[in-house]
């Protein structure tokens, strides 16, 4: 989908991507995945612009799901997925006891079920409120992601080192399976994103690269 003028004669964004000045929804690949990655969104990223797990979602549209976080009461469709026999579900947290992403896809692949991987989508603060206040997800087995490049997430300020972006810790499983080429493919859409939407907050659309 294109922006579009409305009658006052001013940009209305894209209803997909949100962007005013130019349309990044083509550039967009279409991939699987051999696991399921669900988001459990923290609500505060629900209205943020720069919100990446978006991307995941609509490039991974049958591999991935997202679920909003609440204390009390747990998302009824995430807690199906739990208990989903097809499923061997992994929180994905930095632990001493947590295992390599790797390890967890082999040791759900030995019981012929596909690995779900939960990521916490929110600030770093937001992912430890939502672990520490949610008992329900204490009892699940934790594995890690090991970063193979640093972040190159440049939509938020006072971004932590080392911390990556939802995103970024999507493709870094993806990564881990065995899945570069789609990694490779959601991170170089991923860079697109991020010039096209700092043209686009000033007003303008990302210039084209021209040789010579």
């Amino acid at each position: 989908m294109t922006p579009s003028t409305s009658h006052e004669g001013t940009l209305t964004p894209c209803p997909q991507c949100q962007l005013r000045h130019q349309c990044v929804c083509e550039q967009l690949p279409d991939l699987t995945s051999a696991c399921h990655l669900a988001l459990l969104m923290h609500e505060n990223e629900q209205q943020r612009d720069t919100n990446t797990g978006q991307w995941l979602l609509k490039s991974l549209p049958t591999s991935t799901s997202v679920h909003i976080w609440q204390r009390k009461s747990p998302d009824p469709a995430l807690i199906e997925l739990l208990n989903n026999d097809q499923f061997q579900p992994y929180l994905l947290f930095p632990h001493d006891e947590s295992m390599p992403v790797s390890q967890a896809f082999l040791q759900a692949n030995k019981t012929t079920k596909v690995p779900l991987f939960i990521i916490l989508d929110g600030t770093w603060q937001e992912a430890k409120k939502m672990l520490r206040k949610s008992a329900w997800l204490k009892n699940l087995p934790l594995a890690r992601i090991t970063a193979t490049q640093a972040s190159n997430y440049q939509l938020r300020r006072n971004q932590e080192d080392g911390h990556l972006c939802t995103l970024e810790v999507g493709c870094e499983v993806l990564k881990a399976l065995g899945e570069e080429r789609q990694s490779e493919q959601l991170l170089s859409f991923f860079d697109h994103y991020m010039q096209a939407f700092k043209a686009d907050k000033s007003g303008h659309a990302l210039a084209s690269k021209t040789s010579g």
